[in-house]
Parts: C-alpha cells; sequence; structure tokens
C-alpha cells in the first residue's frame, strides 16, 4: 500500500450501523424497499480508493465487479474497504462487512457471518445471480481474518 492511499484510509472509521439495526428496518420493508435500503447501505460504504481496485482485491464469483481491501487500524482491528460497480451487489457486500467491520481478527474468524446473514433470507429476496458470490466474500474475510488473528 502506497502512503498516499494509506494515509487516505487511515482516519476512516466505518459509518455501518449493526446487523440487529440493519435488520430490524428491513424486516419491515417490503421487496421493493428491502432494495432501497440495500441501495443507501452501499452507499454508506466509505470510497475505495481506484488504486485498490485491483485484480487481488477483487472477488472471484461475483456477477459484477466486487473488490475487498483489509486494512488493519492502530488498535489491531481489521477495516475492510469494499465497493461495487453495481449497486445492489454493494449493499450486500456492505451487509458483509456489518457483521464484522473494525472487530478483532480472532472474533472476525470466529464469526458465523452466513449465520448472521440468515435472517435476512437473502437468498428469497434476490436473484441467484446477486447472491452467488456471497460465499466468496464471507470466505475472503474470514481467510483475512485467519491469516491475521
Amino acid at each position: 500500500m502506497t502512503a498516499a492511499v494509506g494515509a487516505a484510509i487511515a482516519p476512516y472509521v466505518t459509518d455501518l450501523p449493526s446487523l440487529t439495526t440493519i435488520y430490524e428496518d428491513y424486516e419491515l420493508l417490503d421487496a421493493e424497499e428491502r432494495y432501497r435500503l440495500l441501495i443507501d447501505l452501499g452507499r454508506s460504504l466509505e470510497p475505495m480508493p481506484e488504486a485498490l481496485k485491483t485484480e487481488s482485491t477483487k472477488v472471484r464469483g461475483c456477477s459484477a465487479s466486487v473488490w475487498v481491501y483489509p486494512t488493519r487500524r492502530e488498535d489491531g482491528r481489521l477495516h475492510f474497504l469494499a465497493d461495487s460497480n453495481a449497486a445492489i451487489t454493494k449493499g450486500i457486500v456492505a451487509l458483509v462487512l456489518a457483521a464484522v467491520q473494525d472487530r478483532e481478527p480472532g472474533e472476525i474468524a470466529t464469526t458465523d457471518i452466513a449465520a448472521e446473514l440468515a435472517p435476512f433470507e437473502l437468498g428469497r429476496q434476490l436473484s441467484s445471480n446477486r447472491t452467488q458470490g456471497i460465499p466468496n466474500m464471507i470466505a475472503l474475510v474470514r481467510q483475512t481474518a485467519e491469516r491475521l488473528a
């Protein structure tokens, strides 16, 4: 990571609400409103510098382009930057990150992210094209945490 990129991302702290908070809103909405909620959630991700959108940060197996880049905060917690070229997919990425953002690597490694996301029933709410990359997003986050734990 270059010094300029590091300086650009160092001060960020996520604005993502907890999964519990997101779900409290999500469960009250109809299908169309749920799409809007996911799009808004994706917009809440801090900007990911273009320099970090590389083949090595690209999540494989997603129908849209998705990039996830881990950073380590001074206190040792992991903070993920992410982006997608599709609004709904970016919201799904934000939902995955809401389960783990700014936590200790050991805690992330032992978190069952899929179980945390289960109440959202994304497979029922979204097309298989939109959800096919979720396991790969989860695997990338978990592998990063395990490596750094």
